[in-house]
């Protein structure tokens, strides 16, 4: 076809479908390497969702030694790079082609290569949540200061999830990061303004506060931990003050939603709390790229 034949207003002289194909081209690749780049990310989730409890119980064992006078336990190197991965079951090191997302898993046929024990599901499962989520907000928000941003937005909130599925623990060295990291990127009003990041930061955390001690004033329990407070506040820090009640009614209606099915249909011990930071999470990566035009289109406000 010649493009010169063609009878078309922009100064190019190129069809204005031409431009369209290409931008929803450029998105299709863009999203597509996000999400390769998920795998490999999710595969690195894996790691920091199984060591950083870990890391965290070998220094409170520390602390307590030490401050009691006893023996310190000795110490290997245990940190997110060493030592290898390794079979939980037999010990065998897991090299670079037994390490590929997802692809790995299936060659192995989910399990061991040396003691045929089975590998969890939940490894590539987790690989590909990350990379679908990837893929999604790549394709959203596109491969600029917003899109790479939400990827770290995002990767910081499956691994939080995860690890508050499995100790109900959310680590300081992932939500006080978090927490900064949206602070530094609305410096440049990527997601809202520093104005409404700071306000959001600290509502996020006093609202929780506040319900906190008004629970345990009435019931003479704790409703949540400390790590709920934090996590809100990064998501006030990443989203603005405007998207913590939908954050708060979204991730509250899920939990009681989870909960009510548990307890039906699972016949969940009541008295074994539901941790409630993967539904914060699952809400603050919903709300990210819908949050505003929800507002905007059901309230009515401009943010």
């Amino acid at each position: 076809m010649n493009l010169n034949s063609l009878q078309v207003a922009n100064p190019g002289n190129l069809p204005i479908h031409f431009f369209a194909d290409l931008m929803v081209g450029s998105s299709i690749v863009a999203s597509s390497l996000a999400a390769i780049f998920g795998l490999l990310i999710g595969s690195f989730l894996n790691v920091v969702i199984y060591r950083i409890p870990k890391m965290m119980q070998r220094d409170i064992d520390h602390f307590i030694a030490e401050h009691r006078g006893e023996e310190l336990p000795p110490q290997t190197v245990f940190n997110l790079m060493l030592p290898r991965s390794a079979c939980p079951h037999c010990g065998h090191l897991i090299n670079a082609i037994q390490n590929i997302p997802v692809l790995s898993f299936l060659a192995l046929g989910g399990k061991c290569s040396a003691c045929k024990a089975p590998i969890s599901i939940r490894y590539p499962l987790i690989e590909l949540l990350t990379a679908s989520v990837s893929f999604g907000l790549v394709w959203h928000f596109g491969f600029g200061m917003a899109g790479i941003s939400s990827l770290l937005f995002s990767y910081f909130l499956i691994a939080l999830a995860l690890i508050d599925l499995d100790t109900q623990l959310l680590p300081d060295n992932l939500t006080l990061p978090l927490m900064w990291c949206g602070l530094l990127v609305n410096t440049q009003g990527v997601f809202c303004s520093l104005h409404s990041a700071v306000i959001g930061a600290a509502v996020g955390y006093g609202s929780l506060w506040i319900f906190y001690w008004a629970f345990k004033l009435v019931t003479g329990k704790d409703g949540m931990g400390y790590g709920d407070f934090k996590l809100l506040a990064a998501l006030g820090a990443w989203g603005g003050w405007a998207l913590l009640p939908l954050i708060i009614l979204f991730s509250s209606l899920t939990g009681a939603l989870v909960g009510l099915c548990l307890i039906c249909f699972a016949k969940h011990d009541r008295t074994v709390p539901i941790p409630f930071g993967p539904f914060l999470a699952i809400a603050g990566l919903f709300m990210l790229p819908f949050g505003n035009s929800i507002i905007e289109k059901y309230l009515g406000v401009m943010l």
